[in-house]
């Protein structure tokens, strides 16, 4: 991802946590793509091989976009060290997110 859209997303993302429209852990966020609650999944690139084999194959497996951002920006971007995995509820703001990743690659 690049650094500018990258540095855009982050930002974006501490407003979607103040708005409610975030969940964030592992668990919590493979329980809502299994559900289909999820609209779109950012997957930190310090996360271990073993959280991303579960959320790469949740995410194949329920189809839903899923981004890596750079190793420590989800949990500095919304205030929870150590986070790796967080997505995003249906609504505008998930919207808003995907037009923002529209040129970026998805894993």
């Amino acid at each position: 991802m690049k650094i500018e859209t990258e540095q855009r997303v982050t930002g974006f993302l501490g407003l979607c946590m103040r708005a409610g429209q975030m969940t964030s852990g592992q668990e919590a966020c493979v329980e809502a793509i299994r559900s289909g609650l999820a609209a779109i999944v950012l997957l930190d690139g310090g996360a271990s091989e073993n959280t991303q084999k579960r959320i790469i194959d949740a995410c194949h497996s329920h189809p839903t976009p899923l981004y890596s951002v750079s190793e420590g920006a989800l949990g500095h971007a919304i205030g929870k060290k150590g986070r790796m995995v967080i997505c995003l509820k249906e609504g505008g703001m998930a919207t808003k997110l995907l037009t923002m990743l529209k040129d970026e690659p998805r894993l």
